[in-house]
């Protein structure tokens, strides 16, 4: 994937940010405001204005439960998932130089789906609980929460390292086409695991179909919170290594011409991304394509400098799935439609614009 200068003046960038800034918070407000239970603008302002300000300001109960303890965290969530997919997605896209890379073709998302199902196994109390305690050896309570995210994350991390140890045998360069090969191979394998699983334990995974689809439906306080330390380390990992994704962006000669060791760099930044990916997909299911779109536009946008990248893009990743979210939640109202399946119909067709404008572009 060839950088091009930068596409906007620093005026220009602030600007950008400025408006993306501004139409997050809209998009928020917009996630807590809208739904199928006829609470207007004005009632969110209100309840807003008497949990955060304290204002004394009479206010429905009802809309009060359902800004608050339901919206609101799910909202919050969404946004804070799709910045976090979409951060990954720019690291795995400016590592791997290619722009239809993502966590998803490195099988970071098979594995943690695969690891959220064997926790859940061990949390349902079934016969599958003896699966789970092979890998977690135990559940203590302070810990239970957390079994979720940690099995995606351990399964998504697992997953890109074997993908990786492989991809080394095979090729000491650690060449982009050959790490690509061996993640797709490993996610259809991963896969056929999960859906051995699916059969076996058809009963105890009953929901884990659904759960794939994605969803922030019954996402509370508590799921928000869960996910915060993993965001935290995640994303002081990538923002700590702008500078080497910089440099690497012109190759690894030039990389170690300048001090930085590329396959160290490398293999730092898959464990940061997939620390994020993992933790979202355990917590949420299987959203695909914000990692995708999100980074693509934002380069095209702003050029290639990862300063800019990976913020607007964890922006533009949090004002798209929060707009999905809406989406899926007032399409079929009453009924509520899987995030995930709202994203693909969007990023299958940029998906597909994406690969044929780079084919067109080669013959040209």
């Amino acid at each position: 994937m060839k950088h091009s200068p930068s596409k906007a003046s620093n005026n220009s960038v602030k600007k950008i940010f400025l408006v993306s800034i501004v139409l997050s918070f809209f998009v928020l407000f917009a996630g807590m405001s809208l739904g199928s239970s006829g609470i207007n603008l004005m009632e969110t302002f209100r309840v807003l204005a008497v949990k955060i300000l304290h204002l004394p300001i009479n206010i429905d109960p009802r809309s009060s439960v359902i800004i608050w303890e339901l919206r609101l965290p799910r909202t919050i969530l969404a946004f804070i998932v799709g910045g976090s997919l979409a951060a990954s997605g720019a690291v795995f896209q400016s590592v791997l130089k290619n722009q239809l890379a993502s966590p998803y073709i490195l099988g970071v998302s098979s594995g943690a789906s695969l690891g959220a199902a064997i926790v859940m196994l061990g949390l349902s109390g079934s016969a599958g609980a003896l699966l789970s305690n092979a890998f977690f050896f135990a559940q203590p309570g302070f810990l239970r929460p957390f079994m979720l995210p940690l099995g995606g994350f351990a399964f998504g991390l697992g997953t890109v390292l074997a993908v990786i140890a492989f991809a080394y045998r095979l090729d000491k360069n650690l060449s982009n086409n050959t790490i690509i090969l061996f993640g797709m191979v490993f996610s259809l394998f991963v896969n056929a695991i999960l859906t051995t699983l699916l059969s076996v334990f058809h009963e105890e995974l009953k929901n884990l179909i659904l759960w794939q689809l994605g969803s922030f439906s019954l996402r509370g306080w508590n799921h928000a919170v869960l996910f915060i330390p993993f965001f935290v380390l995640g994303m002081s990992g990538i923002i700590r290594y702008n500078r080497e994704m910089d440099i690497l962006s012109f190759g690894e000669d030039e990389g170690q011409s300048m001090g930085v060791n590329a396959k160290a760099v490398r293999k730092r930044l898959f464990l940061f991304a997939s620390l994020l990916t993992g933790a979202a997909v355990a917590l949420c299911g299987a959203i695909g394509f914000v990692d995708l779109i999100a980074p693509h536009a934002v380069r095209r946008i702003i050029g290639p400098r990862h300063s800019r990248v990976i913020p607007l893009s964890f922006l533009a990743g949090g004002i798209l799935m929060v707009s999905a979210d809406i989406i899926s939640r007032i399409a079929v109202s009453p009924s509520e439609l899987p995030v995930g399946a709202v994203t693909a119909l969007i990023g299958a067709p940029f998906f597909a614009w994406v690969y044929f404008g780079r084919q067109e572009k080669r013959h040209a």
